[in-house]
């Protein structure tokens, strides 16, 4: 992922007027490089600053949405399958309003587009879909774009102090047991 952060910065840098196109095209090939939203928009943040990040990032997430609407209604099986997922992971009867899938869509490790087919659920067609999922897209580009829009701030001296601080939690969050195996204690001698 590294890899790729570093190439979507040098691509979206040098692409001048033609970046925010290209940022924006990122979003919506991002599905397909199984990267997390949050990472594309806190990568807004630092090109682009929060205002306009934070703008790219709602268009381009929200053509994603609208890509995978298209998508899943094109292919009802696939549709059908991802509902009875949903089901086992969320429960059959349980339907998320609108302000809960915003909410939820702020947690980085809840998939994007499973959230966009609870999204589906609740919504009367395409358009009430796309207005929906707009309005829970916002908070969404917002928060992380500005995350990335401070980070781009602090300066190097600050990055290195906050990694030390964050050393110790490695530390202290490790797994404090050690299983050893009794073939490998006790090797077997032929």
């Amino acid at each position: 992922m590294e890899l790729f952060g570093s190439y979507l910065m040098a691509v979206v840098e040098t692409g001048g007027i033609f970046a925010p196109l290209l940022f924006i095209s990122f979003h919506l090939l991002r599905p397909l490089f199984f990267l997390p939203v949050v990472f594309i928009c806190i990568s807004g943040g630092i090109l682009f600053g929060a205002v306009a990040g934070s703008v790219y990032s709602i268009i381009g997430i929200t053509l994603s949405s609208m890509g995978f609407y298209g998508f899943i209604r094109w292919m009802p099986k696939t549709f059908k399958k991802l509902v009875h997922l949903k089901g086992k992971l969320i429960g059959n009867h349980s339907e998320l309003t609108t302000s809960q899938i915003a909410i939820l869509r702020l947690i980085p490790f809840i998939h994007f587009h499973l959230l966009s087919l609870c999204l589906i659920e609740v919504t009367q067609g395409f358009k009430d879909y796309t207005k929906s999922s707009l309005l829970t897209n916002i908070p969404l580009a917002l928060l992380y774009t500005s995350i990335g829009k401070w980070i781009s701030n602090l300066s190097p001296l600050y990055i290195i102090v906050l990694l030390v601080a964050i050393l110790p939690l490695i530390y202290f969050l490790r797994r404090k047991e050690v299983v050893i195996k009794w073939n490998e204690f006790f090797p077997v001698r032929t």
